[in-house]
C-alpha cells in the first residue's frame, strides 16, 4: 500500500460545463437539473447524479441561493471578540446558536475570534449582539461596513468558452 493520497478524479468537459453553469446561473425552474442537462447534452438524471458526486467529491462545497441582504433590508455588521482560551467554547456555542450568523473563524490575533452577523434590523443586530455579550461575559466589537464592496468571482472551468 503507498502512503501518498489517492489521486483526485479528473472533471470532464461535462462535469466543467456543469460548474460553469451552476456558479452564477443555477436556473430558478421546476427542474433546475433538466435545463441544465439540456443546455450541455445530458439527461435530467445525468445532470443531477454528476452534482451529486462533484458535492460527495468536494469539489462543490455548497449549493444554495446568495441574497443580497441589504436590498431585502437586513443589515450586517463584522465582529471580534478577544476570547480567552478558557471561554472559547462557550463563546463559540452561543455565537453559533445564532441563525444570523454567516462566517465565525479563529484568528491568531489579540481578537481571536471574528464571526459575520446579519439580523432584520440595525437594532436587532445590535441587541444580539448585547445579548452574546451578556450570557459569555465577553465584549464584541462591532465592526460595521462603512460602504460595501462585493466581488463577483467565477471559476471559468470549460476551456472551450474563453
Amino acid at each position: 500500500m503507498s502512503d501518498s493520497a489517492p489521486q483526485e478524479q479528473e472533471l470532464d468537459i461535462y462535469d466543467k460545463k456543469i460548474l460553469d453553469i451552476i456558479q452564477t446561473g443555477f436556473p430558478i425552474e421546476p427542474r433546475p437539473y433538466a435545463v441544465i442537462g439540456e443546455a450541455i447534452g445530458l439527461t435530467e438524471a445525468e445532470a443531477l447524479a454528476r452534482v451529486r458526486a462533484l458535492k460527495d467529491r468536494k469539489v462543490i462545497r455548497r449549493l444554495g441561493a446568495n441574497f443580497n441582504s441589504w436590498k431585502l433590508g437586513f443589515r450586517s455588521t463584522l465582529c471580534a471578540a478577544k476570547v480567552p482560551d478558557e471561554k472559547m467554547e462557550e463563546f463559540v456555542t452561543e455565537v453559533n446558536s445564532h441563525v444570523g450568523v454567516t462566517h465565525n473563524y479563529l484568528r491568531a490575533h489579540a481578537y481571536n475570534v471574528w464571526f459575520t452577523f446579519i439580523g432584520p434590523s440595525w437594532d436587532d443586530v445590535c441587541a444580539t449582539l448585547d445579548s452574546i455579550t451578556q450570557k459569555t461575559g465577553i465584549p464584541i466589537l462591532n465592526l460595521p461596513a462603512e460602504e460595501l464592496y462585493k466581488i463577483r468571482v467565477d471559476f471559468k472551468m470549460d476551456e472551450g468558452d474563453k
